[in-house]
């Protein structure tokens, strides 16, 4: 019987970027536009809003070669392949971090409320998927809005022990339309990560 033995794991590297966004690492006439580039492809229903942050490294120093990925449901609480979902919002975004400042950018809706599978409902949210240089495996979490009464009875809120922590998974008022989402990997700030 043949044995096999489990490959090393590597980190992202440069290639994530090659491979999820060729036109943002240069490689030009791959695709017409990297995929996830848009979330809105047309008149969409709901309140637009720009979700927008940086990615921390231990030191307090931006990550400028991150990726982030944003999942979510439409204005309405239905995800993209429902059915009713909105035809012109595709629940599915993909941002390298600026190459100046780290910066990630997402142009989008604000996600209606879903189903928690036991019963109820969740609270508004954006799932993010983390990857850069150094990170093994993708980093998940959410993004809740500040300013949201549904935030008190989220199934998963309500699951955070240390209570001072939850403030690291909502994102912050940031003018007209706009949210501040900063994601920190390690230090006194660290955002909550989920093993899913």
């Amino acid at each position: 019987m043949a044995e096999y033995h489990e490959t090393a794991s590597q980190t992202a590297g440069p290639y994530v970027h090659i491979g999820c966004t060729p036109n943002f690492a240069g490689i030009e006439g791959v695709f017409p536009e990297d995929l996830g580039a848009r979330m809105i492809t047309g008149d969409v229903a709901g309140e637009r809003i720009t979700l927008t942050g940086q990615v921390f490294d231990g030191t307090g120093t931006p990550l400028r070669d991150a990726l982030i990925e944003a999942w979510q449901a439409d204005a309405n609480g239905l995800y993209a392949g429902q059915e009713g979902a909105d035809a012109h919002f595709t629940g599915f975004g993909r941002c390298p971090c600026d190459a100046e400042d780290g910066t990630f950018r997402f142009e989008t809706v604000k996600p209606g409320a879903v189903p928690w599978p036991a019963g109820g409902m969740q609270a508004p949210h954006i799932t993010l998927w983390i990857v850069a240089r150094g990170i093994n495996l993708g980093l998940h979490t959410r993004a809740y809005f500040a300013d949201m009464e549904e935030n008190e009875s989220d199934p998963v809120l309500g699951r955070i022990e240390h209570r001072v922590r939850v403030k690291t998974l909502l994102a912050q008022p940031d003018g007209a339309g706009v949210y501040r989402f900063n994601i920190h990997l390690q230090g006194p700030e660290e955002t909550i990560f989920f093993d899913v």
